[in-house]
């Protein structure tokens, strides 16, 4: 690739992933050296109950660019993402969400844009979810237009990357739940930082369970938006 990044940070966060995290992690070590002089790995185990962590540790073990951060319990997508930012070493920060429904090779059109721009985001070209989530999706549009004025294709795509930056301008992060997104894209609205999107290809899950859809995850991130929007509306940020 002709314009690498000089250093890159690729994350990816797992909760129950045990089938998902060696393919996962492998494929961005194939893709890593192509778009980054120099990058690293990070690895967040969510407080997992299968054998994420031990498969993760096995494979971490015999890669040196693969580090492994784990909650002693289950804190949430928010809290997953808040570690990968807060424990990446270099300029530019990328993600994808651990389940193995992106193709992390698409990670060259985030890095054609993140040169003028702070935060690029992925949308779906097709969205390969349970009717459930399409409807949580256009939900949440609708909530985020309203209480924080901002409308974008797809809110929620866990595909993602960020000028380190950017993400320490908009820190501290509060939300330990799902609407860490919308944290970051509100605070970095305020900011007047530039905002890109690019559209990439999504995959039906092959393992595991997905938990977006769970009444505890909905009612969570009710709860934050409405403390982010306070907090907005009220200069604490």
């Amino acid at each position: 690739m002709a314009n690498k990044l000089n250093e890159l940070t690729i994350f990816f966060p797992f909760w129950n992933e045990e089938k998902n995290v060696e393919k996962v992690v492998n494929t961005a070590l194939l893709i890593a050296p192509t778009i980054a002089k120099k990058f690293e790995i990070l690895v967040i185990d969510d407080g997992s109950t299968d054998n994420t962590l031990e498969v993760a540790t096995k494979l971490a073990s015999k890669q040196p660019f693969v580090t492994i951060l784990s909650h002693a319990q289950n804190r949430g997508y928010g809290a997953a993402l808040k570690e990968g930012f807060a424990n990446a070493q270099y300029d530019y920060i990328v993600f994808t969400d651990g389940d193995d429904q992106f193709d992390f090779s698409q990670v060259t059109k985030f890095v054609e844009k993140i040169h003028t721009a702070d935060i690029v985001i992925g949308f779906r070209s097709r969205r390969r979810d349970n009717i459930s989530r399409h409807i949580l999706m256009y939900m949440l549009r609708i909530w985020d237009q309203v209480l924080f004025g901002f409308h974008f294709k797809d809110i929620d795509c866990g595909f993602k990357m960020f000028k380190k930056s950017a993400i320490e301008q908009i820190s501290p992060l509060r939300s330990e739940g799902a609407m860490i997104t919308t944290e970051i894209l509100a605070k970095s609205k305020k900011k007047k930082q530039i905002i890109k999107e690019v559209e990439v290809d999504h995959y039906p899950r092959k393992f595991g369970i997905q938990s977006g859809g769970d009444v505890y995850v909905i009612v969570r991130a009710v709860l934050e938006s409405f403390v982010l929007w306070w907090d907005i509306r009220n200069g604490r940020f």
